[in-house]
């Protein structure tokens, strides 16, 4: 019998028996007849009591002494698996080994346990700023730029940087609300378009303010244009200053200026002017960099990107689907909306969404037959994803929360 003890319990095994596994460390043990190489495969050797000593846990070891004497690795559940892997894998032991629906719990076990630590580390990531207080250390105007890095990025480190983490928000919240009275028809006199024009240049001033106090603190001028809320942060401003430059375009001309305000609804920059007075609404994306919520919205969507897709997939199917089988049925009904597949597409997507809007209603009883169907399996698919993506979006906001506190 071969004397092992793992750490503090003894067990004994037949040479015999560890023969039969001969790439296993044991196995080896049993099979070397140079003391050295037996040396280098165990911690230690008790001469007196003729034992190797192995610093390893005792009791996944059981699980290791179980296999030697019946030829199956056990598996359980309440195991780690990352500790079990590493604990066969110093033993020179295989998975192979174990029983197929061991193994497959096994499998599913780790690849769980895989995808949790790569949710940990995204969450992290994602609270994680670009730079950090101690790359500003022994660069030009360190402590100055880590001031302003602690005021811009970081609230919890001051009532200043607090103050202004709640002003920005207030800022957006002021010029969504400029932007939407500024298309009401009473608003469109000259007092409401002053009113209005005054709002969004405090409101540009502070963004453009806020924007070059990130970029002057940054450590990394790269990293910093590659951060998705500096760019949302440049899209907010850059509006405010290209439609001042498209108004002032060729100003010592004022019969042309003024010709071209005559014309601006119609003409192609007046588009132009409207589009980029619309890119303003993007501003409302700012309020993501102090909300909690709409991170843990933004990161659900990031990690449920599959079946999210896969949602788009069926409904796109469904679609096709039922609007082919309603123009084969109701197309040759007098005066009828289905005249083609693509007319009918409309209708699909409407009904497979439960809205209903009843602006397009199908007239045989074949075709209301369809329409059941098609309602009833868009009430199905809109309830299968809804439970998944809450309960992750409950999951990764309690996280981020929780993360928050601890930083």
């Amino acid at each position: 019998l071969l004397n092992i003890n793992v750490g503090g319990k003894l067990f004994q095994i037949a040479y015999k028996v560890l023969a039969r596994y001969p790439i296993t460390r044991l196995g080896k043990l049993a099979l070397y007849t140079d003391p050295v190489k037996k040396l280098q495969l165990c911690d230690d050797y008790l001469v007196q009591e003729n034992e190797y000593f192995f610093d390893r846990d005792p009791s996944i070891f059981h699980y290791i002494f179980h296999f030697y004497r019946s030829g199956v690795l056990w598996v359980m559940d309440e195991m780690c698996p990352s500790n079990f892997v590493e604990e066969i894998e110093y033993w020179g032991i295989h998975l192979k080994y174990s029983q197929r629906c061991c193994r497959i719990l096994f499998e599913e076990k780790q690849d769980e346990l895989s995808d949790y630590l790569k949710i940990q580390r995204d969450l992290e990531a994602e609270l994680e700023p670009l730079d950090s207080g101690a790359q500003f250390d022994g660069k030009f105007l360190g402590r100055f730029r880590k001031m302003i890095w602690n005021l811009i990025e970081n609230p919890y480190s001051s009532v200043p940087a607090k103050i202004i983490a709640v002003m920005s928000s207030f800022f957006v919240l002021i010029s969504i609300v400029g932007m939407t009275l500024s298309t009401v028809e009473e608003m469109k006199n000259k007092t409401g378009k002053m009113w209005m024009e005054q709002m969004e240049m405090i409101c540009a001033i502070f963004f453009t303010s806020e924007y070059l106090m990130r970029l002057i603190s940054s450590s990394s001028f790269k990293n910093f244009l590659r951060a998705a809320f500096n760019a949302i942060d440049l899209v907010a401003i850059l509006p405010f200053y290209i439609q001042i430059l498209f108004e002032n375009m060729d100003e010592g001309d004022m019969h042309y200026h003024e010709e071209l305000h005559k014309v601006e609804n119609v003409s192609k920059l007046g588009k132009v002017l409207k589009l980029i007075k619309l890119m303003r609404i993007f501003r409302i994306l700012k309020l993501a960099r102090h909300s909690t919520g709409l991170r843990a919205f933004s990161f659900t969507m990031r990690q449920c990107y599959q079946q999210v897709c896969c949602l788009l997939l069926f409904i796109a199917m469904g679609v096709f689907t039922f609007s082919a089988l309603i123009h084969s049925v109701e197309h040759d009904v007098p005066g009828t909306d289905f005249t083609s597949i693509p007319y009918a597409w409309w209708w699909a997507a409407v009904s497979l969404s439960t809205v209903g809007y009843g602006d397009t209603v199908p007239d045989t009883i074949l075709g209301r037959m369809v329409a059941f169907v098609c309602i009833s399996f868009g009430i199905i698919l809109n309830g299968m994803p809804i439970s998944i993506l809450y309960n992750k979006f409950s999951d990764y906001y309690a996280k981020l929360k929780a993360h928050e506190m601890s930083q």
